[in-house]
C-alpha cells in the first residue's frame, strides 16, 4: 500500500510540475498580451468625409526583446520578430473594409521556451479583420445634410470586443458587432467566438494555448448624461472545448484521474465612465459572475499538518458560481507643459477557499460547493513580473507619466513613466493562481516604462518590472524581473 501510495505521489508531483510549466507559459503569454497593448501602434478610426474613397496599404515590423523571471526564479530569454501587413478601404466615410495580418517567429534561448517547444515560427493568421457599416455617415457623407439623432454602425468580422474598464471582456472576437443611439443612448450588441489560437484563462485544460473556443453573447445599455456616462451589461459566455479529456495516471493503472472541462459563466455589470472636470477621469465598474462549471477531479486524502495528503480521483459534478469584482480608476492631468499625468487604480475579485488553484478545473472547485472565484476574460493592468490572474486578488496600483524635454525635435516625444503595484489576497484561505499560504499579503512591484516616437514611422518602447514578493506567496524571497525593449518600424 506505502508503495503504491509513493508511485502514486511521485506521478501527481510530476502532474503538478507539468501544471507550473503551463501556468507559467499561461502568464508569460499575458504579459506578452500587456505589452502589445500598451507599445501597439493605434491607426485613427476617423476618415476624412470629404474624401469619397481612401485605400490606405502598409506594414509595421516590431522587433522585441524578451528577459523573464518565472515564479520558478528561471530566467528565460526570447527574442521576437512580428510583422503586420494591413490594408484599408474606406467609401464616403461610411463603409470599411480592414485586414491585418500577423506573422512572425519567436527565437528563445536553448531550453528558455515556456511550453518545451522551443523556438517557433508564429504561424500566419489574421490579427484583425472587418466589414463596418456606419448608416449615419452613409446618410450624410456628400450632401451637407445633419447629422441624425440616432444612428446604427454595424460590424462583422474579426476585432477586439473591449467593455467598460476591461474588467470582463477585453478580447478578440470573430463575430457581429451592433451599436444602436440615439439621443444619448446606446445600446451595444455581441455575438461571437474566440479564434482558435487565444490563449485561454484555464492553464490546465491541455490546449489551453493554442486551441479555445469560447462563445460571447450580451449587451451594454449606456448614456450620455454631460461629461458622464453610466452604463450597464449582461454578458453569456459559452464553453465550446468541452471534449478535451486530462488524464493524471495514479499507483492504480484502472483508476487514473479523469478531467473534463466545461465553464459557462455570465456576467451582470454597472459603472461608469467620464469626466469630473477637464482634468480628471475616471472609470468605475462593478460586475457579479454566475453560471456552471464542472468541479475538481480529485481529493485530497490523508492531509494534515505536516502532508497536503494523496489525490484521490472523485467525479466530476457542474456546480453554481457565486463570485464578484470591481475596478475603479482615475486619472488626472497637471497644469504643466510637459503633459504629466497621475493616475490610481485599485480593483477587487472574490476567490474560494476549497479550491487547490482559483483559475483551473484540475485543483478547482470542491465537489458539491458553490464556487466562489471570479473568473472572466479582460485584461487588466496586473503589472509585468507578477502578473496575477484576476481572480481572489486585491491590488493597487499609482502611477505617473511625464514627457520630459521640451526642446524642439524628436526627443519631445519621449515619455517617460512608473506604476507601482501593491497586492493581497482577497481571501485568505483561498489560493491564487501559484502556490500560496494563508497569509494576505502576495507582495509589491514597480513597473518603469520608455516610449518615444523617433519619428512618424519608427517608435521605441522600454520596460522594466521587479515583482517583490510578500509572505503569501510559497516561492522565496528572491524578487522577479521583466525586462522588455522593442522597435516597431512602419512603412
Amino acid at each position: 500500500m506505502w508503495r503504491h501510495a509513493a508511485v502514486f505521489a511521485g506521478i501527481v508531483a510530476i502532474a503538478a510540475a507539468s501544471a507550473s510549466a503551463q501556468q507559467n507559459a499561461e502568464r508569460f503569454e499575458r504579459t506578452l498580451e500587456q505589452i502589445q497593448r500598451d507599445s501597439a501602434i493605434r491607426r485613427a478610426d476617423a476618415i476624412p468625409l470629404e474624401q469619397r474613397a481612401l485605400f490606405d496599404y502598409g506594414a509595421y515590423l516590431s522587433l522585441g526583446y524578451f528577459s523573464i523571471d518565472d515564479r520558478n526564479h528561471d530566467n528565460h530569454i526570447l527574442r521576437q520578430y512580428e510583422l503586420f501587413p494591413y490594408a484599408r478601404l474606406s467609401l464616403d466615410g461610411a463603409q470599411e473594409f480592414f485586414f491585418r495580418g500577423r506573422l512572425g517567429y519567436r527565437d528563445f534561448n536553448d531550453r528558455d521556451s515556456f511550453d518545451g517547444r522551443g523556438d517557433a515560427v508564429i504561424d500566419p493568421d489574421l490579427d484583425r479583420g472587418y466589414y463596418r457599416f456606419d448608416l449615419s455617415r452613409a446618410q450624410t457623407s456628400g450632401r451637407g445634410a445633419p447629422s441624425p439623432d440616432y444612428n446604427i454602425v454595424f460590424e462583422a468580422g474579426r476585432d477586439l470586443a473591449y467593455w467598460a474598464n476591461g474588467l470582463v471582456l477585453a478580447q478578440t472576437i470573430d463575430g457581429a458587432f451592433f451599436n444602436l443611439s440615439n439621443r444619448g443612448i446606446e445600446l451595444d450588441l455581441i455575438a461571437g467566438i474566440t479564434p482558435t489560437r487565444t490563449v485561454d484563462f484555464d492553464a490546465s485544460r491541455p490546449s489551453f494555448d493554442y486551441n479555445t473556443r469560447r462563445g460571447f453573447f450580451g449587451g451594454a445599455l449606456s448614456a450620455h448624461i454631460g461629461t458622464h456616462h453610466p452604463f450597464v451589461y449582461f454578458l453569456s459566455q459559452l464553453d465550446y472545448n468541452r471534449d478535451e479529456l486530462l488524464r493524471v495516471a495514479t499507483g492504480d493503472p484502472a483508476n487514473p484521474i479523469d478531467t473534463r472541462f466545461s465553464y459557462n459563466s455570465f456576467y451582470l455589470g454597472m459603472g461608469s465612465t467620464g469626466a469630473l472636470n477637464d482634468r480628471l477621469t475616471y472609470g468605475v465598474e462593478f460586475v457579479l459572475e454566475g453560471g456552471r462549471a464542472l468541479s475538481n477531479s480529485y481529493e485530497l486524502v490523508g492531509s494534515g499538518p505536516t502532508s497536503s495528503g494523496i489525490p484521490n480521483p472523485v467525479p466530476q459534478r457542474e456546480e453554481w458560481i457565486r463570485a464578484y469584482a470591481a475596478d475603479l480608476k482615475c486619472d488626472y492631468l497637471l497644469t504643466d507643459t510637459r503633459k504629466t499625468r497621475l493616475s490610481a487604480e485599485f480593483f477587487l475579485a472574490s476567490g474560494d477557499h476549497d479550491r487547490q488553484s482559483t483559475s483551473e478545473t484540475f485543483g478547482g472547485n470542491r465537489p458539491g460547493t458553490v464556487d466562489h472565484a471570479f473568473n472572466a476574460f479582460g485584461l487588466l493592468n496586473t503589472g509585468l513580473a507578477f502578473a496575477p490572474q484576476v481572480s481572489n486578488l486585491l491590488a493597487l496600483r499609482v502611477g505617473a507619466s511625464t514627457f520630459p524635454i521640451q526642446t524642439a525635435g524628436p526627443l519631445q516625444r519621449l515619455q517617460l513613466g512608473t506604476d507601482l503595484f501593491v497586492f493581497a489576497k482577497f481571501n485568505r484561505g483561498a489560493p491564487i493562481d501559484e502556490p500560496s499560504t494563508d497569509n494576505r499579503y502576495l507582495g509589491f512591484e514597480p513597473d518603469f516604462f520608455l516610449n518615444w516616437q523617433i519619428t512618424n514611422d519608427v517608435s521605441f518602447t522600454t520596460r522594466y518590472a521587479i515583482f517583490f514578493p510578500g509572505s503569501g506567496v510559497v516561492a522565496d524571497e528572491h524578487p522577479r524581473q521583466v525586462f522588455f525593449i522593442g522597435v516597431t518600424y512602419a512603412f
